[in-house]
């Protein structure tokens, strides 16, 4: 719709991909301050590394950064090739 009354394909995909992590960033910041919470609490439970473990955090954070970009992505690649012309006729 938005590219009917003449938003840039860039922009488009632009605006997904920006939502999306913002969305993301936002729920791994909370994940990462929960897990550091319940870390401290379920301590004697964890074997081989800390509560805080720095590797831990970085490789999940990164891991699941990856995924919510690829999530992003496609969906945003695929929104920017729909023509305008057809999205208004099946509306």
């Amino acid at each position: 719709m938005r590219m009917a009354i003449g938003a840039h394909a860039a922009d488009i995909f632009r605006m997904i991909i920006g939502e999306g992590l913002t969305l993301s960033l936002t729920g791994l910041a909370l994940g990462l301050v929960g897990a550091l919470w319940l870390g401290r609490a379920g301590s004697s439970l964890l074997f081989g590394v800390t509560a805080s473990d720095p590797l831990t955090f970085t490789t999940v954070s990164l891991l699941l950064m990856t995924v919510a970009t690829a999530a992003c992505y496609f969906p945003a690649r695929r929104a920017t090739r729909v023509d305008p012309i057809v999205a208004l006729r099946v509306t």
